[in-house]
């Protein structure tokens, strides 16, 4: 994934080349030894009774569960994760295709569709309108409402109809309680505003669900979302810590602190700027020297941003976005304004 986006912002395919017999590598890894029970999905299990019993992001021993609260055996396969190897399929496909290799990036883009198919087959839960968290060692959907749905957005898998039925309850109170999106939906089993990954709110997370929305066009919901966050911000001393507790937020009250949330976070620090470009609809193919701004949005109160020293392959320029009555224009500036290509959608 991370190489894709890579060259798509840099267009330095040499380093591409260079990564090249490594990539391959590890695409052979996630088709191999990754996917243990040979069900076709990317999985884990500890391999000693001393070690992690959940090994994605949410790592913590209570994180992945049934909806009657027993905890998933393993090896698990998360929902998140399939939509990073997704992902991943689909950037070796163009890297494929930038390099020559015709017949490499069809047979990408083919595992790419039959993962897709199969996570919609036994991910999606019809009467819920949402992703399972994971699959269990047995096969069996651990059929809870949780954050980790919202990644796939930011992968781009779901078709467009059930993306909408996600994105619709990723906004609702259930998940937003006010200060973002809450890593476990209220009404779940193991719903804890205070817990550490299931009800608490993490800075991250959010803005990978955040950008998973502006992906499938809830631009809106996007820069809600950033609102939100930037308010959270305010009071902790425009410092995001790692994580805060997912309370509803309340007239004139600040958001609960989680006592011992690392401070600074890195993730937390970033998660702003990937928060601030899904509003913005701010995507760039540097090979082709092109900048494209699908529908953008400003925070409630933001009438003005500029983006500074703006690289696209050799040329560097300034963006500026306004507010103009009820739009958001877009104004490049700079010597090396007119080198690059930009192109808005209203």
């Amino acid at each position: 994934m991370l190489a894709g986006a890579y060259a798509e912002r840099t267009g330095e395919l040499s380093f591409i080349d260079e990564l090249w017999p490594a990539l391959t590598a590890a695409m052979a890894w996630i088709d191999g030894e990754g996917d243990s029970n040979h069900d076709g999905f990317l999985d884990y299990a500890r391999g000693a009774d001393t070690g992690l019993a959940n090994q994605g992001w949410k790592d913590s021993v209570d994180s992945v569960f049934h909806s009657d609260g027993n905890s998933a055996g393993g090896p698990v396969a998360l929902v998140e994760v399939q939509g990073y190897v997704y992902a991943a399929r689909r950037a070796m496909a163009r890297l494929a295709a930038h390099r020559g290799i015709a017949e490499g990036a069809d047979l990408w883009r083919q595992r790419a569709e039959v993962l897709r198919d199969a996570v919609e087959a036994r991910f999606w839960m019809e009467d819920r309108g949402f992703y399972a968290l994971a699959l269990d060692g047995r096969g069996r959907p651990c059929r809870v409402r949780a954050s980790n749905a919202g990644h796939l957005l930011y992968a781009g898998l779901p078709a467009p109809e059930r993306a909408a039925q996600l994105a619709r309850q990723l906004l609702s109170p259930a998940f937003d309680g006010g200060w973002g999106v809450r890593t476990l939906a209220h009404g779940e089993v193991r719903f804890n505003p205070m817990s550490y990954r299931n009800g608490s709110v993490w800075p991250h997370d959010t803005a990978l669900c955040a950008a998973g929305l502006a992906r499938y066009g809830e631009r809106r919901g996007a820069i809600r979302i950033l609102g939100e966050t930037f308010e959270a911000a305010v009071h902790f001393g425009m410092r995001l810590p790692e994580l805060y507790c997912g309370f509803a937020r309340a007239p004139g009250e600040p958001p609960i602190a989680y006592p011992v949330a690392c401070l600074p976070q890195a993730w937390s620090a970033g998660a702003v700027f990937m928060m601030l470009q899904a509003s913005l609809g701010l995507t760039i193919d540097a090979r082709r020297r092109e900048v494209m701004i699908d529908r953008p949005e400003l925070p409630m109160g933001v009438d003005r941003i500029e983006l500074q020293r703006l690289a696209v392959g050799e040329a560097v320029f300034d963006l500026v976005f306004e507010r103009v009555g009820g739009r958001i224009v877009a104004v490049p500036a700079g010597a090396d304004a007119d080198v690059v290509r930009v192109m808005v959608r209203a």
